[in-house]
């Protein structure tokens, strides 16, 4: 079940038991029996109950005043084009992105705009164009049989991996030569950036997916660096594969005190999919596609969700034209996975230490296919030089690397074998009822007994932040109304070792953010104070993971209301004094507070408000009316009273 998606979730709360004080209109009372006909008179057949529509508008975005950038699907590639024409003589849409020889086009509009267009009979849906976030080497390569795979000839010769990431640096000596296509599908629109070189949305061939071009460097950083890290990982494990490249993300200048970082949007993921989709017909060796990458959070397969139609189609396509696509589960440390590693057709990773333990960042659960090494995995970044870095970003390519030595040795496996000899011969990891393989490329190779289990408990509740740099405008709140803080723990954030063999400027590692180890909740009010530079307990950099944690978990933030700083969490947390405090703006402060309180570790989604209600679910009536555009009181007594106001058992 999807953690963001809480408006969906609020169709199965439903069937829990009432709550009084919280729960939705009841139903209405069943119309009263009517008299049996005469005996002779044969009564008519019960009416079937006609399941209500699908609405074709996602939730929320006709009520969002300031305008979305969303992904209109159409019922034919033939149809894209008149609806966009009759989407751009709609006053306050623009439509920004219009691919070939596909069944959708992305517009920017206002929540009018968008409303007439999904009213059009062409249109199936109209949906967010969600953004998505790019989630020692020997010892990972001993771990799982690599070396012992390349001592006796498996390398993944004649055999093709794509990674769909940052770009790569083609030049860099670690991946020698290996890089031979490449692509780049980069979105622009307000405040994105295209990484294409010349600025271009889309671009094929040498040079399009350089990782090393101006737009990817910020003073001393080179913001993608990812995709060469991961790709170095993939081609360390199957050295003779060769690699295609594929951009996806944008820059993104505004971060946060002027801060740039990177952004993929869906639309241009799905193109890249398609891209693989055509480089399968002209390479028939390709095997496998990496997404070190995702967004949302799902609890288990995401198959269901509609909004993960398109992305779950493409990949089932590719899948059964022989490529398998292989997701990182993500760093939040739950249990369940981002898309497109909720997709059932993905293979989903998790990752794990040298010593078979699974970190407490890393996502867990039934929807992980396998575990890999993510943790100090050093590997190749732009400009020839190599850093240490973690996340299950690490562990994919691991994995997809693993495919294409596979498939070299078993031609003729169909993708489902592949992953079926990668998954029964890895070393199975016990947890919390869960059995996960870590993968064993040498005992999938070989068909020996996978080794002996351990059984541990990865910690999913008591998990360490160790969050990206961000930052935001000051506002200084008034003394006389704004209460000290709680005495909020302190969280520790780790080091992350960076070794630079060429370059003399070593690069930022992207560090891993996940939830904290709190033991109480805040207020509202007390969150404020957090988010004022100097004013409360904890780092800028914790308070800019615990938004991004918030981002993909909540539905409302920060896509409805853009709290994505400090400083613009600050204002729905204490809005200015000028502001009339109407329901709207009292539901969003509180319903930011509970989510905060839940990304600082105070509260669990499974502890209870009463005795029937858990935090997920006072969440999910929140969320509905938030975007239902309804602002009944009850729903922010109850998270002030039950939620952010004391610590939930």
């Amino acid at each position: 079940m999807r953690l963001r998606a809480l408006v969906a979730l609020a169709i199965v709360l439903t069937v829990a038991p009432g709550v009084p004080a919280f729960a939705e209109n009841p139903p209405a009372s069943p119309p009263a029996a009517t008299e049996a006909p005469p005996a002779p008179v044969t009564p008519p057949p019960a009416p079937t109950e006609t399941p209500a529509p699908v609405p074709k508008l996602e939730p929320g975005l006709a009520a969002d005043g300031d305008g979305a950038r969303v992904i209109v699907e159409v019922t034919a590639p033939a149809e894209a084009a008149p609806v966009a024409g009759a989407a751009r003589e709609l006053p306050g849409a623009e439509v920004v992105l219009q691919p070939p020889d596909t069944s959708f086009i992305v517009v920017d509009g206002t929540g009018e705009s968008l409303a007439a267009l999904a009213a059009d009979p062409r249109v199936v849906a109209v949906r967010r164009d969600r953004a998505y976030s790019p989630t020692s080497l020997a010892s990972s390569l001993k771990l799982i049989g690599a070396d012992q795979a390349q001592a006796e000839g498996t390398t993944g010769e004649g055999r093709m991996i794509a990674v769909i990431d940052t770009g790569i640096d083609r030049n860099h000596p670690a991946l020698n030569g290996k890089v031979v296509e490449e692509a780049c599908f980069s979105a622009t629109d307000d405040g994105a950036r295209s990484l294409c070189p010349g600025g271009r949305t889309a671009q094929t061939g040498q040079g399009s997916a350089d990782a090393t071009t101006s737009a990817c460097v910020d003073g001393a950083v080179n913001l993608c660096d990812h995709g060469t890290h991961v790709a170095g990982i993939a081609h360390a494990v199957a050295p003779g594969a060769e690699i295609a490249a594929i951009q996806v993300f944008s820059r993104i200048d505004d971060c946060g005190e002027g801060g740039a970082c990177l952004s993929a949007y869906e639309s241009t993921i799905l193109l890249a999919l398609d891209h693989v989709a055509r480089l399968k017909d002209t390479h028939p060796g390709l095997v496998a596609v990496n997404l070190s990458l995702g967004g949302g959070l799902y609890e288990g397969a995401c198959d269901g969700e509609p909004e993960i139609g398109p992305m779950k189609e493409k990949i089932e396509a590719l899948r059964a034209k022989g490529v398998v696509t292989v997701a990182a589960a993500g760093n939040e440390g739950v249990t369940g996975a981002g898309a497109p590693g909720c997709v059932s057709g993905a293979v989903t990773v998790g990752a794990t230490d040298d010593d078979d333990r699974i970190p407490e960042w890393s996502n867990h659960g039934s929807v992980l296919d396998l575990f890999a090494p993510g943790v100090e995995i050093d590997s190749s970044v732009p400009g020839g030089a190599t850093a240490v870095y973690n996340g299950t970003s690490m562990s994919t390519p691991h994995v997809t690397g693993a495919l294409a030595a596979l498939a070299q040795k078993s031609p003729g496996d169909t993708p489902d074998a592949l992953v079926g000899k990668l998954t029964a011969a890895g070393r199975p990891i016990v947890y919390d009822g869960v059995t996960t393989p870590r993968l064993d490329l040498y005992g999938a190779l070989t068909g020996r007994a996978p080794a002996p289990p351990v059984t541990q408990d990865p910690g999913p509740d008591d998990p360490v932040p160790d969050p990206d740099p961000s930052s935001g405008p000051s506002p200084e709140p008034d003394p006389a109304d704004t209460p000290a803080p709680a005495d909020p723990t302190p969280v520790p954030l780790p080091t992350v070792t960076v070794t630079v063999t060429v370059t003399a400027t070593p690069a930022v590692a992207p560090a891993v953010c996940t939830r904290g180890t709190a033991k109480k909740t805040l207020t509202a009010a007390q969150w404020a104070v957090e988010m004022t530079r100097d004013k409360g307990e904890l780092t800028d950099e914790t308070l800019g993971c615990y938004l991004r944690l918030v981002a993909k978990a909540s539905e409302v933030f920060p896509e409805l209301t853009r709290a994505t700083t400090p400083g613009t969490a600050y204002r729905v947390l204490r809005p200015a004094a000028k502001t009339k405090i109407t329901g709207k703006v009292k539901l969003e402060s509180e319903l930011l507070a509970a989510w905060l309180n839940w990304a600082h570790g105070g509260v669990n989604f499974t502890a209870k408000t009463n005795e029937s209600t858990t935090v997920r679910q006072a969440l999910a009536s929140a969320e509905r009316q938030r975007l239902q555009g309804t602002y009944s009181s009850k729903y922010s007594t109850m998270l002030k009273k039950h939620v952010n106001s004391r610590r939930i058992a």
